[in-house]
């Protein structure tokens, strides 16, 4: 399975043979200094173990999750699958609901970060900035 249908702004930066895949929204707005690098909305598709202890995720299981991060520690989206398949699935319609504004990025965050939200608000959900 490949992500030849992500919605504009989604890119696939990395897939792997074992079937993880990440993918990135507009590396080419956030890379630039525009928007924080830190702040990079990052889809991961992996059967990784989702355990909080250290190197869990190294571990194999028989489910497929898909998590939307907005920053390393801020999760926006989790979900879990049965197969890689409808996992691929499941990230392709997370960037297409965060793209269409559907993803609530703002209710994600403990300490709000406004000057961002007002910046990131013009990408999604709408046209893109001129």
């Amino acid at each position: 399975m490949s992500f030849e249908s992500l919605p504009e702004g989604w890119r696939v930066w990395n897939e792997e043979p074992s079937g993880r895949a990440i993918l990135v929204y507009r590396p080419d707005v956030f890379g630039s200094g525009d928007l924080p690098d830190e702040c990079l909305p990052t889809i991961y598709l992996t059967n990784g173990a989702r355990n909080a202890r250290p190197g869990s995720g190294q571990y194999a299981t028989e489910e497929w999750h898909v998590v939307l991060f907005l920053e390393p520690e801020v999760e926006a989206v989790s979900e879990t699958y049965e197969s890689r398949e409808a996992g691929a699935a499941g990230a392709v319609d997370v960037a297409e609901r965060f793209v269409a504004g559907e993803v609530d990025y703002r209710g994600a965050y403990q300490v709000p970060r406004e000057d961002y939200f007002t910046r990131l608000d013009e990408f999604v959900g709408g046209e893109e900035p001129a």
